[in-house]
């Protein structure tokens, strides 16, 4: 697959355009906003002592990124999961990242290439861990009951449906452990409908300029 040039957002941070389904992988309003905004807020990560992250579509790693910065700022243990069926390559990571120097960030661009032959890699700095698995994850077995906070940051509903069936959102609520929140830019009457059906308390936020509400949804 062809890469494109980075495209610089409005608040600075870059971000990409995917050629396999002709959307960029943030709002060009602001990447760097829009993570943290829907889903390090959102979720509820940057104030949990120790967030256990389920990610659908790590893409350019940029939520990683937000919440690794976030639990190290204040001292808190993170664990992340995160599924890319489409992984870019180590070097344009690096572009896009430029400048980031998180030990843990850095170590997951060594072995990048590695992980990505063998379908997965598994990192560990300190309190910090990622396991990156690079597979569909609609295919592959989730974690029950486990994550305080779910980021569904696939395509949108009409690029990549398969993230946001009914059947994906039900599993994606039983991965989530009590009290944990699913966090997703979309807004979409489907989304929430979806939500609401998997038992989840679906709640509409204010989002960013360009992007006027995005979803929350809780597991009680």
């Amino acid at each position: 697959m062809s890469e494109r040039q980075p495209q610089r957002t409005a608040d600075g941070s870059l971000t990409l355009m995917s050629e396999r389904y002709g959307e960029t992988y943030a709002s060009l309003h602001g990447a760097l906003a829009q993570s943290r905004t829907v889903f390090l807020q959102g979720s509820g990560s940057h104030v949990h002592p120790a967030p256990r992250v389920l990610e659908i579509g790590f893409g350019l790693g940029l939520n990683f990124r937000t919440t690794l910065h976030n639990a190290s700022g204040r001292g808190a243990a993170l664990t992340c999961h995160a599924y890319e069926a489409f992984p870019i390559s180590a070097a344009l990571l690096t572009e896009l990242a430029a400048g980031e120097t998180h030990p843990l960030w850095l170590e997951m661009l060594d072995t990048w290439d590695a992980g990505v032959r063998a379908g997965h890699l598994e990192l560990e700095r300190g309190s910090h861990r990622l396991r990156l698995d690079f597979a569909d994850a609609t295919l592959a077995p989730l974690p029950p009951n486990w994550a305080s906070a779910v980021y569904l940051d696939g395509f949108s509903p009409g690029k990549n449906p398969e993230v946001w069936t009914p059947e994906f959102l039900a599993r994606l609520a039983h991965s989530l452990s009590p009290g944990g929140v699913l966090a997703t830019y979309s807004a979409a009457g489907a989304v929430r409908r979806g939500l609401a059906a998997a038992g989840l308390q679906v709640e509409k936020r204010r989002g960013l300029v360009g992007k006027r509400e995005f979803l929350v949804a809780r597991k009680e």
